[in-house]
């Protein structure tokens, strides 16, 4: 019978983390003991429920629009070259710069509010969507598109019962990179703008140098950072149950 590896991992670090905290008698690295009582009192005190409501609308508002434009936008550059010379320089432009010093333009435009973080939270999620996607069309198999052509298929036939099974491992590895970034991408806004989430909290708490509050609200959103990943993973085993083990990488 096999130890399942992740419980143990957990131990381990959270072992390492109670050792080193309290050999290094650092007030900017507690331990973890003392991170989860300050976690208990900012939950106690509401914080943490507050914070963490603000931060999962923001999230969850800021991946839907980058789920649906990002979908969207990929499948038109994967199915046409014309989409993709036109939006891929710029795509492709945006994912690679570092995504959070467009919040003072968000800022600027749209206000201390909601509407800026979710702005941030989709310039974090939707360009490695966009590019998954697009790259997971082109590469379904031609032979098969051309089979399915030869019998009369139309175009709307041919994404739907071909060219999407075949690409959509690879579009929910693209989903799952932009889940993980759009945690990174909500909690950096929300400690941009200042106003409402566990950024909000985070950033107080720093401002009071109280190093306990900010690992607290990190571990807060690392858990985020996990539920909602396995929540993706859930769906992708769901779709693509079809596809054998060995083609996961699997053992």
């Amino acid at each position: 019978m096999k130890a399942p590896a992740a419980p143990i991992s957990l131990a381990v670090g959270a072992a390492a983390w109670e050792l080193t905290g309290r050999l290094a008698g650092a007030s900017f690295f507690p331990p973890l003991s003392t991170v989860l009582a300050r976690l208990r009192e900012l939950a106690a005190d509401g914080l943490i429920y507050a914070g963490l409501r603000d931060s999962l609308v923001n999230l969850a508002l800021g991946f839907a629009v980058s789920l649906v434009a990002g979908l969207g936008i990929g499948m038109a550059m994967g199915r046409s070259r014309k989409v993709e010379a036109a939006l891929g320089v710029y795509v492709y432009a945006l994912l690679t710069a570092p995504s959070l010093v467009f919040a003072p333009v968000f800022f600027a435009l749209l206000g201390a509010g909601r509407a800026s973080i979710v702005a941030v939270v989709v310039m974090y999620a939707m360009f490695v969507i966009i590019v998954n996607t697009a790259s997971a069309v082109q590469s379904a198999p031609a032979h098969l598109v051309e089979m399915a052509r030869s019998y009369g298929a139309g175009e709307g036939q041919v994404l739907l019962r071909v060219v999407l099974p075949a690409a959509a491992p690879m579009i929910l590895a693209g989903v799952r990179l932009g889940v993980g970034r759009a945690v990174t991408g909500m909690i950096n806004g929300e400690m941009f703008i200042a106003v409402v989430g566990l950024g909000h909290v985070v950033t107080e708490a720093g401002g009071r140098f109280d190093s306990a509050g900010v690992l607290a609200v990190l571990l807060v959103v690392i858990a985020v950072a996990l539920t909602a990943t396995a929540l993706v993973q859930a769906v992708d085993r769901r779709v693509t149950r079809w596809v054998p083990k060995t083609s996961r990488g699997l053992r």
